[in-house]
């Protein structure tokens, strides 16, 4: 990147604008996943018929509320800038000395800014009147995965990554190492912050762990149409003993994550 161009990275990746808007997509991020949290509820006490609790439940969900598209178009704009954003940081940000923490530094920012702007994508082709299956994908990048020479083990390998960063997830939120990525606020404020940032995180562990496993399943018993994604991991947590329970705690714990976002928006080191 010559120097021209790295100035004019950092001016983008700096400016009020982008920072606005990124602030903007945390809690954009917010809104999709207290939707989530409350389909996950609904399946719990089988109130949720055809909605897919995952990411493009909640933006149907949204789309079909009055003003709706007006939100998913202001959430596709500020999810994307928010992708940007972490692409920019991951490329530019010096704060990483050694060569592993840099990398480090690279891939968690990378793969964020890859997440925020599918997200982001997701949210403008429902606000133009289209939509995606997050679930079908899944099963569909399975399948064509265990059609391949060795595939199925590439599948196998998935389902452990999404299982250690679910793993990763549930340690973020026990040690409160998001702290890390805020202004923490002081006194009442601090620790309603603290509280949802635990709960939330923890109970997204748990959910994305569902996933990795769903992926494993599918690869052990050559059938993809078990790798369903957030939407079929959610469903297998009700058909466990006291699952409806596990279920309604981890909807409350996306809930709380999702009100976490909205304070990350606010206090986050950007």
């Amino acid at each position: 990147m010559t120097s021209s161009a790295t100035s004019a990275a950092h001016s983008a990746k700096n400016s009020r604008a982008v920072h606005t808007l990124a602030r903007g997509g945390f809690a954009a991020s917010g809104v999709v996943h207290i939707v989530v949290g409350v389909i996950a509820i609904s399946l719990a006490f089988g109130q949720a018929g055809g909605e897919q609790a995952d990411q493009s439940g909640a933006l149907a969900q949204l789309a079909a509320a009055p003003g709706g598209v007006f939100l998913l178009w202001a959430a596709a704009l500020g999810l994307a800038a928010l992708g940007v954003w972490h692409l920019l940081s991951a490329v530019l940000d010096r704060s990483a000395d050694s060569g592993k923490d840099r990398a480090v530094h690279i891939v968690k920012n990378g793969a964020k800014g890859v997440v925020y702007l599918v997200i982001a994508f997701s949210a403008a082709t429902f606000a133009a009147g289209g939509s995606t299956s997050s679930a079908g994908s899944t099963r569909s990048l399975t399948a064509d995965l265990m059609s391949t020479p060795g595939g199925v083990f590439l599948v196998v390998a998935i389902g452990i990554v999404v299982i250690a960063i679910a793993a990763y997830l549930v340690f973020k939120g026990i040690t409160r190492r998001f702290e890390r990525d805020l202004s923490m606020p002081a006194g009442s404020t601090g620790r309603i912050v603290r509280i949802l940032g635990t709960v939330g995180y923890i109970a997204r562990g748990v959910a994305f762990a569902g996933v990795g496993v769903l992926f494993i399943v599918g690869a052990a018993t050559n059938d993809p149409e078990k790798s369903t994604g957030l939407d079929g991991a959610l469903r297998s947590f009700a058909d466990l003993p006291a699952g409806k329970v596990l279920l309604v705690v981890i909807g409350l714990g996306w809930i709380a994550y999702g009100v976490y976002a909205f304070f990350r928006g606010r206090y986050t080191r950007l």
